[in-house]
């Protein structure tokens, strides 16, 4: 299943005593809080926020109203480097401040399990930072993965894949949104209320649906898709795109992690051996509302045919062709299958067997449970409070980190693997090279990004191209590379022609 996949989580931020307007500085100074190694200056060269994969780009990206109301006209502007504030980590990752949210974006992965090691290792690296900002203001700093403020603004968990161009962006759009509207029955968050147009006293299974407005766009602060089409590759753009999927929740759960992802990478597997799904949804944008907020938990979605189909038979029909397809390709993806089986099984027999495993359910048995000790409803203010706190990452405070120390959570990666990461990229991708750039020569490097470096040796200037390198042997590379231990070694080691993914490179070190 190799595939560079990749996870982009904004973290929620209280800091007491400070109010909405304050968050960007907040963020900022949460982020500088890091220490360790690392490099401050992101390489943006590459980046394209307006660009779509239907061969057009946007003149301007929306912006979100429930935000701009928090600006202070009269505040200092922040320069570009300091709004970034950025820190690109040994262990591949990058940590920035992103609109007042502190943003840890994984290291590139190759297999589900090492990506759900690093979006652990992400929880604790950020909530450090929180740790040691609140040491320094003398006042608690909270820091919640989920995504939304329960008051209007919302704040994404993003998903990278990258696939193969051939696959055209209307086969895309077409085959995946029937799946991504559906896959949150066993993948969403769970959320208390509704916000938006109406504020019903209900539970939902999902924290992004609310803020679903069209089924395709380039946008994701406002006006958001559920279909991102975002060209931005950070590969060759002859081969490759960037899938960047924006309507996931943030998962606290390691298996809804492993699953949301991983049943993903297997459709797109479908995708690009050629493989069309046949159901259309009639409405994409009004369905993944009412899937989320249907209460009968029957999850009826009107096809564009005129039938009706639950959302677990939807999933099922993307089941059964991956399984037919891809069973026996790997270890990790019979386990994604099986377990991709088992949970619609249990959808659709007896929830309860999922409280270990799927967020939504975990959370709603904690709410009903207090509901039905303190007598209340589902409009109790209370309830609100207690579904942020399932997503407190302090593990004296989160209830979903109570429920894992208690064994009540499944746990997929060893404590072990957890801590590796927190220092040590993949070995199989790309991140390596970033990774120890950062580690052993970061004094060298002038800026660095997800696709390349540049390195500074006395008064030459080096950019070293790391955008061909998201084949399986990239570890090659890696591995000679790791035995450079001056730079006059690493740059003999990059000059040498053998970095192409099929065969060799032509040099990808080259003079600016």
């Amino acid at each position: 299943m190799h595939r560079l996949l990749g996870l982009e989580t904004e973290y929620g931020l209280y800091v007491e005593g400070r109010g909405a307007a304050d968050m960007m500085q907040e963020s900022i100074a949460l982020v500088r809080s890091y220490q360790g190694p690392c490099v401050k200056v992101w390489n943006h060269r590459a980046e394209d926020p307006r660009r779509d994969m239907r061969g057009f780009s946007v003149d301007a990206l929306s912006t979100d109203p429930v935000d701009s109301q928090f600006d202070d006209p009269s505040a200092p502007r922040l320069s570009v480097s300091e709004e970034r504030s950025d820190r690109v980590l040994p262990n591949g990752a990058r940590l920035y401040n992103d609109h007042g949210h502190p943003e840890y974006s994984t290291p590139e992965c190759s297999s589900i399990m090492d990506l759900v090691a690093h979006d652990c290792a992400g929880e604790r690296i950020v909530l450090e930072c929180a740790r040691r900002r609140g040491l320094e203001l003398r006042r608690p700093v909270v820091i919640y993965k989920n995504n939304t403020d329960l008051h209007g603004a919302s704040y994404g968990t993003h998903e990278d894949y990258l696939m193969r161009r051939d696959v055209s962006p209307e086969e895309l759009i077409a085959a995946l949104i029937p799946f991504l509207v559906t896959r949150q029955v066993y993948a969403g968050a769970g959320k208390v209320g509704v916000e938006g147009e109406r504020s019903d006293p209900l539970f939902q299974l999902s924290q992004r649906a609310d803020f679903m407005a069209v089924e395709a766009s380039v946008d994701t602060l406002h006006n958001r898709p559920i279909m991102n089409t975002r060209d931005e590759p950070h590969a060759d753009p002859r081969k490759y795109r960037r899938l960047h999927v924006i309507c996931g929740d943030a998962n606290m759960s390691q298996w809804a992690t492993a699953m949301k992802v991983g049943t993903t990478a297997l459709v797109l597997r479908l995708l690009e051996s050629g493989w069309r799904p046949l159901v259309r949804l009639e409405d994409p944008v009004k369905a993944i509302k009412s899937v989320s907020r249907d209460q009968t938990l029957r999850w009826l979605v009107p096809l564009a045919d005129g039938r009706m189909l639950g959302a677990t038979e939807i999933q099922r029909l993307y089941l059964s062709e991956a399984r037919a397809a891809l069973q026996g390709v790997s270890h990790e993806s019979d386990w994604i299958l099986d377990e991709w089986d088992l949970a619609l099984d249990a959808l659709e027999k007896d929830l309860l067997e999922l409280r270990d495993r799927v967020d939504w359910v975990a959370k709603r048995a904690i709410l009903e449970e207090y509901m039905s000790e303190e007598g209340v409803d589902w409009d109790a203010p209370i309830l609100k409070s207690l579904d942020l706190a399932y997503h407190d990452l302090d593990p004296e405070m989160g209830l979903q980190r109570g429920l894992e120390q208690a064994g009540a959570m499944r746990r997929l990666v060893s404590e072990e693997r957890v801590r590796a990461a927190l220092e040590c990229p993949p070995t199989d991708t790309r991140a390596f090279l970033r990774g120890l750039f950062v580690r052993r020569f970061n004094d060298a490097v002038e800026n660095i990004g997800w696709s390349g470096v540049v390195f500074r040796n006395g008064h030459d200037i080096f950019r070293f191209d790391m955008g061909p390198l998201v084949e399986e042997n990239c570890r090659l590379l890696n591995e000679e590379v790791s035995s450079a231990h001056s730079l006059d070694a690493l740059m003999d080691i990059l000059r040498r022609p053998s970095q192409e993914p099929e065969q060799s490179a032509p040099d990808a070190l080259s003079h600016q």
